[in-house]
């Protein structure tokens, strides 16, 4: 195992730009500072503005940063950075300017994760970790992953410059994952997943859609990953104390309780199956209609099955002693079903969906699929066409530790009520149906999240949109959380 605070040549190299020059200061970046400095001056003079909440680091320049990262994309007209394209070895580079800004030692790993370290009074001790992905969707919003980047560096750079820094009794290390989504090879976490220790080595050979490896796209950035020097990545569990991410909620419950920030009590498991349904062809016009099997229409019923099952799973699971009604009651509120993906090949004899089954009830879970199963078989053997189910991705769900989750949410309360001036509501404490890479990291130590309102719960689209004072208080909850640190 490599020991958390390897600093090795490997782990050093800077990631390699392309063809596409990085300027040293953006024009964002200008503005940022611009910016930084007509805010401090006008916050200056408002009366009743904590001068403590660090507006010029925590809002002005967060945001900006945020504005910028959001330009940095392969594609033109929106926003796309998947495993170390261009756009994601540039938005690394930018990360690590940052990541100097606020007083931190960086480097870039072999999986291209981008770290930022502060030792605190004890480099020996275990360290804490933060952290969110540098990646993004196709055709994404601007505040996914990137969000809690920026508010780990602007807290980090609010103590640098305040001379506290050095008081932080433990390592804080911040990791700019560079794979969450899974875009480029259909396989999510492969940054969080590699540092915590779950990633197989086979990961090194998956291709992408132009047959292109992992291991291929890392020798092109000048990271060389043998399948021998593989383990490395994992960090030694002993050497972490654990993990903290500040992330957009992706749902619409904090906007619907008039709060910019919720604690995140644990995350959905996760079930991805591919469906295919295969038929026969007939001519539109000559098989009657009692002897077709066509696969579509056998597909459509599956589909609506699946949704009636998800939708009323009291009325399919049967009742034992590991499943009560109680249980099932339970499992219904977090349950979510859906189709991703259907397509149709050749001409109409085979038909291919994917379902998405999430819920915090692991057990329940594995209920819902033995059902779906048994109900899909049924409809293909009445319609006369075969029925292939096959499991694409698991994930358990994970339970976020108590004592952090009560440390963030006595963050998240001092950061709303300093910033509005006076008593506030509790803050809520929610389930996130959403994958994370907190969910691989729990994999290597106990974690908790932060969750930040977004406008309409929307995300993975343009239409994604934090307010700048929701960035603000997730800028000045996670100084809080480090601040109880010291």
């Amino acid at each position: 195992m490599a020991s958390l605070r390897s600093s090795s040549a490997s782990n050093q190299m800077p990631l390699k730009a392309h063809a596409v020059a990085t300027c040293p200061l953006s024009f964002f970046l200008v503005l940022s500072l611009l910016s930084a400095v007509a805010s401090a001056h006008i916050y200056h003079g408002i009366e009743g503005v904590d001068h403590e909440l660090f507006p010029e680091i925590l809002r002005v320049e967060a945001v900006a940063r945020l504005n910028e990262l959001g330009e940095v994309s392969d594609a033109h007209g929106y926003l796309e950075r998947t495993f170390l394209s261009p756009s994601s070895v540039r938005a690394g580079n930018l990360i690590r300017l940052w990541m100097k800004d606020a007083g931190l030692t960086t480097w870039v790993d072999q999986m291209g994760n981008v770290h930022g370290r502060t030792e605190g009074k004890n480099s020996s001790d275990k360290a804490l970790l933060v952290g969110s992905h540098l990646d993004t969707v196709i055709d994404a919003g601007k505040f996914d992953g990137s969000l809690g980047i920026v508010s780990a560096l602007s807290a980090l750079k609010v103590l640098k410059i305040t001379g506290r820094l050095g008081k932080l009794r433990r390592p804080v290390e911040v990791i700019a994952f560079s794979d969450e989504e899974g875009v480029r090879f259909q396989s999510t976490f492969l940054g969080s997943a590699a540092i915590a220790g779950i990633l197989p080595v086979s990961a090194l050979h998956i291709h992408d859609k132009s047959g292109v490896t992992v291991q291929d796209v890392l020798r092109q950035n000048s990271i060389e990953t043998s399948e021998e020097h593989f383990s490395l990545l994992k960090y030694d569990p002993q050497s972490v104390w654990g993990y903290v991410e500040v992330h957009i909620e992706q749902g619409p419950v904090l906007e619907s309780v008039g709060l910019p920030l919720g604690v995140v009590e644990g995350i959905a498991g996760q079930t991805r199956l591919k469906v295919t349904v295969r038929g026969s062809q007939g001519h539109a016009g000559t098989v009657p209609m009692p002897m077709r099997q066509d696969p579509m229409p056998a597909a459509a019923e599956l589909i609506v099955q699946l949704e009636r099952l998800c939708k009323h799973p009291m009325d399919f699971l049967s009742f034992d002693s590991q499943c009560n009604a109680f249980k099932v009651e339970s499992l219904a509120r977090s349950l979510v079903c859906t189709v991703g993906e259907i397509s149709t090949w050749p001409s109409a004899s085979n038909v291919a969906f994917t379902v998405d089954i999430r819920a915090m009830d692991d057990i329940g879970r594995a209920a819902i699929i033995y059902e779906l199963s048994k109900l899909m078989h049924q409809i293909c053997d009445r319609r006369s066409v075969s029925c292939i189910i096959e499991r694409k991705h698991d994930a358990n769900a994970v339970k976020c530790d108590t004592g952090l989750s009560l440390q963030l949410k006595s963050a998240a309360y001092s950061a709303v009520k300093r910033m509005a001036g006076e008593d506030v509501d509790d803050v809520p404490v929610l389930m996130s149906g959403a994958g994370h890479d907190a969910m691989a990291m729990s994999h290597l130590t106990k974690v908790g999240m932060l969750f930040v309102r977004c406008r309409g719960g929307i995300s993975h689209s343009p239409e994604e949109h934090v307010l700048d004072e929701d960035v603000w208080a997730a800028g000045v909850a996670t100084l809080s959380f480090l601040e109880s640190h010291m």
